[in-house]
């Protein structure tokens, strides 16, 4: 990865994870995940190798880690990379199809590491308690279904919109 490569990732990582510290500032509200938005942007702007998008992932997991108020905070270090190489590997198949190839790479890359958040916590929950019954583990699944869903749908929007005036910027 080029110098200037490094640079745009690392950018775009800080302004993502300054603004989930602000949207962290508002409890219980659903936004979207600018950090997910905003590395998905990266790799669709700078087309990484699948090893660089995974460690892009995995900054982006640490940022997140630390200024997350999730339910079980280390999860990002496995949803993150995950979906970064969901990201690159979508974008890689669908770039040249469709116009909106950013908003759906980002809502699938989205959905990728938002389920895989929750499957994670899902596992450590059931670890940390004994007797589960299993209505509980699916009312936790049902209950954050939307939450990811609306996440995705609020990452495409964003990284579509944010695409064309970042691409003009990059190719001068």
């Amino acid at each position: 990865m080029k110098s200037r490569d490094i640079a745009i990732v690392g950018i775009l990582l800080a302004i993502g994870a300054i603004l989930r510290f602000v949207f962290n500032m508002f409890p219980g509200a659903i936004v979207g995940n600018p950090v997910i938005a905003l590395y998905c942007l990266a790799i669709i702007l700078i087309r990484p190798t699948m090893k660089e998008a995974a460690g892009i992932g995995l900054v982006a997991g640490v940022l997140s880690m630390l200024i997350s108020h999730s339910i079980f905070p280390p999860a990002n270090l496995i949803s993150e990379p995950l979906g970064a190489l969901v990201c690159a590997a979508v974008y890689g198949m669908i770039s040249e199809r469709t116009v909106l190839s950013p908003a759906i790479t980002t809502f699938v890359a989205t959905c990728a590491s938002g389920f895989s958040f929750v499957f994670v916590s899902m596992i450590v929950m059931l670890a940390s308690i004994v007797a589960t019954p299993t209505g509980t583990i699916m009312g936790f699944f049902v209950a954050v279904l939307p939450i990811v869903l609306i996440t995705a749908a609020f990452n495409m929007v964003v990284t579509q919109i944010l695409f064309f005036p970042a691409e003009r910027v990059l190719s001068r």
